[in-house]
Parts: C-alpha cells; sequence; structure tokens
C-alpha cells in the first residue's frame, strides 16, 4: 500500500486509455517539448567553435563567423529534409521508419542504434551544460556538478513519467523564458554594438582571417554542428501532436529552425565582435552576458533560463526515445516491455531506462560537456544521413506531384550530412568518437538478436500438430517440510487433491529437530510417509534438488509438482525474519524441464 500511494504521488493516478487523444499537444506546447534539445545547443554550440579555434590562436577566433554561417546553411538544409519527412510519414517514427520503409532492415537497425545513443548522449550533454550554466554563476557549486546533474536526470524523468502534456505544461515556462532573456541578449548586444556603447575589452591582432590548418577549421566546424541536435525530434514525435498532426508539426519545426538560426549567428557574431574567449569555468554565454548586461538581475535572468533549457533540454530525448524503443520492441527487436503504455499513457518503461544510462554516462565522463560532446554528433549525422537517403529512395518509388524538388532537397541534405558525418569522425575520433563508431553496430547486431531470441521462442510455442486436451497427465508430488504448521496441513490437502503418489520430505540438520518433526508428523495421521533427507554439510536446498532429480529419474511421468508450503508476514518487513528456502527452491527448478512449482500460501493475521 506504502509503495503504491508513494508511486500515485510521484506518477499520478492512472488515465484510461481513451484519454490517450486528450493528451495530444499544441504547437505552443509541443515546440517546448520537442525543441528545447534545439535551442539549447545554442548555448554551447558557440562554445565548441572557439575552443578549438582559441587554443591555436586569437586570431583564429575570427573563422567562428564562416564556420557559423556554413552550419547555419546546412541547419536549414537538413530542416528542409524533415519537413519532407514529416508530410511522407505523418504517424511519426522519424529517420527508423524511414529507413526501414525505403532501405531496409539493416540500415533501419543501424539507424535506430544512431538514435537511441544520440537520445541517450543529449540528455547527459544537456544536463552537464546545464550544470556548468549553474556553476559559472555560483562557482562555489562547482564541486557539486555531479550530484546537481543526477539530482536534475530524475527530476526530469520523474516529470515525464507523469505524461506528455503535464511534461508541456512543466517545460513551456523555461522554454519561453530562454527564448525571452536570449533574444534581450542578443538584441540589447547588437543596439550596443550599433550605438557604440559596447566595445571589445581585447583587440584582435592580425589578419581578419588568417591562413590556418584545414583540419583545424573542420574540428572546429565538427564541434559547431552540435547545433543541429535536436532538429530530427519533430518528425519523431508527430503522432503527439493535436490534428492535423503533420501540419502542426512542420508550423513547429519551421519556427523551431528559425529561432535557433537567429540565436545561434546572433550569439557567434557577438562573441566575436566582442573577442569573448572560451574559459574552463565559466561558459561563453556566461561571459557575454556579463560584458552586454553587466553583473545584475538581467545577466542572473540570462542564466537561469540557460540553465533551465539546457537541464530540461533532456526533454526531447525522453519524448523521443521511449516511442522510438516502442517501435523497436513491435518489430521484436527490443524487448517487448518498452512496447507497452504505463499509467500515464507514456512508455514508462524506456522513460526510466533512458534516466538511469544517462546518468551512468554522466557519472563516467565527470559531468563534463567537453569529454561527451565529442560522442555526440556522430549518431545525430548517421540518423541525418540514412533518413534523408530514404526520403531520396522514397521520392523516386512513388514520384508524387512535385517529387523532383523534394528528391533533389533531401539528397543535397544526404550528401550535406554524409559530408559532415565523415569531418566528424575524422577530426572526433581520437577525441571519444571511436566509441560512438563501435558501439552502434554492436548494438545493431543486439537488435537482430533480440529479434532471433523472439522467432525461436515462436517457433517452439506454436502448435503444429492436433493436441490431445484431454489425456491425463501422470505426476508425482514432492512436498517439502521444516517443519509441522498449519500451512503444512493446507499443502498436503491441496497435493491430495492434485496426484495420489506424494513423496513428503525433511532435511534433518539436528537430530532432535528431526525427532519432533517426524513425531509431530504421526500425530498428523496423514497416511503419508516422511522420507528423511540427510545433509552432512547442513544445506537445505541441495538435498531437496537431489532428491526431486532422484524421483524425476525413476517415476518417468510427464511431470513432477514441488508443492512448497510457506506463510506470508502481514507486514512485508516481517519477512527479514525469516528464511526464504522456499524462493531458493523455486528458482532453482526455473530453468528444469518437465517441474511445476506451487506454492501454498498461508497468510498470518497481524
Amino acid at each position: 500500500m506504502a509503495v503504491r500511494l508513494l508511486k500515485r504521488w510521484i506518477v499520478g493516478n492512472p488515465l484510461e486509455t481513451k484519454h490517450m487523444v486528450h493528451e495530444r499537444l499544441p504547437k505552443w506546447k509541443a515546440l517546448a517539448v520537442f525543441s528545447s534539445d534545439a535551442l539549447s545547443s545554442v548555448a554551447y554550440a558557440t562554445q565548441e567553435i572557439l575552443i578549438p579555434l582559441s587554443l591555436f590562436s586569437v586570431a583564429a577566433m575570427s573563422w567562428s563567423i564562416p564556420i557559423a554561417l556554413c552550419i547555419t546553411a546546412l541547419l536549414i538544409a537538413v530542416s528542409t529534409s524533415y519537413w519532407q519527412t514529416i508530410r511522407s510519414y505523418p504517424n511519426g517514427g522519424g529517420a527508423y521508419l524511414v529507413v526501414m520503409d525505403n532501405l531496409g532492415v539493416r540500415p533501419a537497425l543501424v539507424t535506430a542504434a544512431a538514435l537511441l545513443i544520440d537520445y541517450v548522449l543529449t540528455v547527459s550533454v544537456s544536463v552537464a551544460a546545464g550544470v556548468e550554466a549553474i556553476t559559472s554563476a555560483v562557482p562555489v557549486l562547482y564541486e557539486h556538478r555531479l550530484t546537481l546533474g543526477c539530482i536534475a536526470i530524475g527530476i526530469v524523468t520523474m516529470i515525464n513519467l507523469r505524461g506528455v502534456r503535464e511534461s508541456g505544461t512543466v517545460f513551456a515556462l523555461p522554454t519561453y523564458l530562454f527564448i525571452f532573456s536570449f533574444v534581450l541578449l542578443i538584441g540589447v548586444g547588437l543596439f550596443k554594438l550599433l550605438t557604440g556603447s559596447l566595445q571589445p575589452q581585447a583587440t584582435l591582432v592580425g589578419t581578419a582571417y588568417p591562413a590556418l590548418p584545414v583540419f583545424l577549421i573542420l574540428r572546429a566546424f565538427a564541434s559547431g554542428c552540435a547545433a543541429l541536435t535536436g532538429i530530427e525530434a519533430i518528425s519523431n514525435g508527430v503522432p503527439a501532436f493535436r490534428k492535423p498532426e503533420s501540419k502542426n508539426a512542420q508550423i513547429t519545426l519551421l519556427w523551431m529552425a528559425l529561432i535557433l538560426s537567429a540565436f545561434f549567428l546572433g550569439i557567434t557574431a557577438l562573441s566575436h565582435y566582442l573577442l569573448i574567449h572560451p574559459s574552463e569555468t565559466e561558459t561563453v554565454i556566461s561571459l557575454l552576458a556579463r560584458q552586454i548586461l553587466g553583473d545584475g538581475a538581467l545577466y542572473y535572468l540570462v542564466q537561469l533560463s540557460t540553465a533551465l533549457i539546457l537541464l530540461l533540454a533532456a526533454n526531447t530525448s525522453f519524448a523521443d526515445f521511449p516511442r522510438v524503443c516502442s517501435l523497436l520492441a513491435k518489430d521484436r527487436f527490443l524487448p517487448r516491455q518498452l512496447s507497452s503504455l504505463g499509467d500515464r499513457l507514456v512508455f514508462s518503461n524506456g522513460i526510466f531506462l533512458l534516466g538511469l544510462v544517462s546518468a551512468l554516462l554522466l557519472i563516467v565522463f565527470q559531468g563534463t560537456t567537453h569529454y561527451l560532446i565529442p560522442l555526440y554528433a556522430i549518431g545525430v549525422f548517421l540518423s541525418f544521413t540514412m533518413s534523408q537517403s530514404g526520403m531520396v529512395k522514397h521520392h523516386w518509388k512513388l514520384r508524387e506531384p512535385g517529387w523532383k524538388v523534394s528528391l533533389a532537397l533531401n539528397a543535397l541534405g544526404g550528401v550535406t550530412t554524409a559530408v559532415v558525418l565523415l569531418v566528424i569522425a575524422v577530426t572526433k575520433f581520437s577525441h571519444g568518437a571511436w566509441v560512438v563508431i563501435v558501439l552502434i553496430p554492436l548494438l545493431s547486431l543486439w537488435f537482430r538478436g533480440t529479434r532471433e531470441h523472439y522467432r525461436k521462442v515462436a517457433a517452439q510455442l506454436v502448435i503444429t500438430d492436433r493436441v490431445d486436451l484431454l489425456k491425463p497427465l501422470k505426476h508425482v508430488v514432492v512436498l517439502p517440510i521444516s517443519g509441522i504448521h498449519r500451512g503444512v496441513v493446507d499443502a498436503v490437502q491441496y497435493a491430495r487433491s492434485i496426484a495420489t503418489d506424494i513423496r513428503v520430505v525433511h532435511v534433518e540438520l539436528e537430530e532432535e529437530s528431526t525427532a519432533r518433526v517426524k513425531h509431530s508428523w504421526d500425530k498428523l495421521n496423514s497416511g503419508l510417509e516422511l522420507t528423511i533427507l540427510k545433509s552432512p554439510y547442513r544445506s537445505v536446498v541441495q538435498p531437496i534438488l537431489e532428491y526431486i532429480r532422484k524421483v524425476d529419474g525413476e517415476s518417468g511421468d510427464d511431470l513432477l509438482t514441488v508443492v512448497i508450503p510457506e506463510f506470508v508476514t502481514a507486514r512485508w518487513w516481517q519477512t527479514l525474519f525469516h528464511n526464504q528456502t522456499a524462493l531458493i527452491i523455486r528458482t532453482a527448478l526455473l530453468f528444469q524441464r518437465g517441474k511445476v512449482v506451487t506454492s501454498v500460501r498461508y497468510h498470518l493475521s497481524r
């Protein structure tokens, strides 16, 4: 009862299936749920461009502007491609369904593996970046960043377990607060630059765009491509929108792309003109906000909204990871439990799994964003490339009106993201990207192994011949007892009702105790013989298992039934005062053929 009440307090009361339609999201809430990941990348994408450039030279940071323009062009191309995906696949599922439908099983599993890895990394990176925003404003918390990150993941997990509509309401305020604060930051910064009231605190030495190694430019570009993470989320979650689902999803995608492009270019331009130099202990956004807005309330508003959007950006993954898992589970590539809706009409098992794995990843990488980013973009751009390739084949097959333009757009997106994927793989390989490159095929093989397991189970369970349901089964009953009590009496009565061959056994640990059991058994006058099993090594379970194997070999019956008498305490904690022999016997016999284990329980009163 206590556990049930706690669950109801955390998750909320169960919802009937008929209320599913009421859990759909309007566009303004959907922007908060599905766009928080993409929008939050503004908080660290510019910083990731500047870090490798600043390590080369201060002058090299001037390359941040052309790099940001290239990334924005890529963002527009990818967004346009996903616009096509939403129109062609209005039932959601995004890249996985597109690839499965057009390119086949193996490419689809690779895509699914990339997506799931990306979603886990999204949670870890977003939370780590959010905590960094907090510690930038409150440095005393820096040593507690791991604890803060795990608490944040736990809170987001709990909110999502309560349902889509409630999570949308909770996340709407931080998302729109973030949008407002960044409009304020960029707007005030541009106004002060234009009026001459804001000057850089340092002087840029050298040419505007000094000659740099191509590898360095590509590495900065690959790091900055983190700005594109989360763009695919809307196409995966189309069924969560209110009707007309696909149209509302397309409009929300347009809003997201425009806001993301404006913010990313604005932050990068201001960082360039103000010569913001990335710091290990303070984020670029924090440095920028201090220089533009000062150290007053507006600075803390920007830091608060940045921290909130980063911490809650994980919600995008919590919306999409369980949905992709459910599709894989329905296709038998993942355990079927992941396809089940929970009490609140969400995929609770997938939500809980994502929270657990992302928290572990955060701990492994010590909550540092720069360590996690190299792992981040591989899965994103692999799924982008596979999805756009699938859409190219989709348009080629169907040749609907305007298919040539659509095919060209998706082909452009596919080629571009493939090039970026190659750049990221090469430039980030030694920085941790190799982990994802190895993990994706391993995860794909596990998917196939899971489906093969279900195939073998189905093949063995299918009824191919006529079954005689009236044929009686022959079986012997083994009834182990530790003493004589009311639970044993109930077990004997049950055993008599199902069989005539009943073997009652007792394991002798002490002669005096065994003598008392034999005396009580004789007084019971059951008409059944009590067999005493010797146990020279004082084991209770092993002699019983050996006896069961001996009887099974001698009887030659169809089944052997083990009837276990046990009493159940009135309080769960009272079980700690009693041994768990019955549980051990049941567990030991679980994987043995031809054994039926039945517990006859006697419930104690308070």
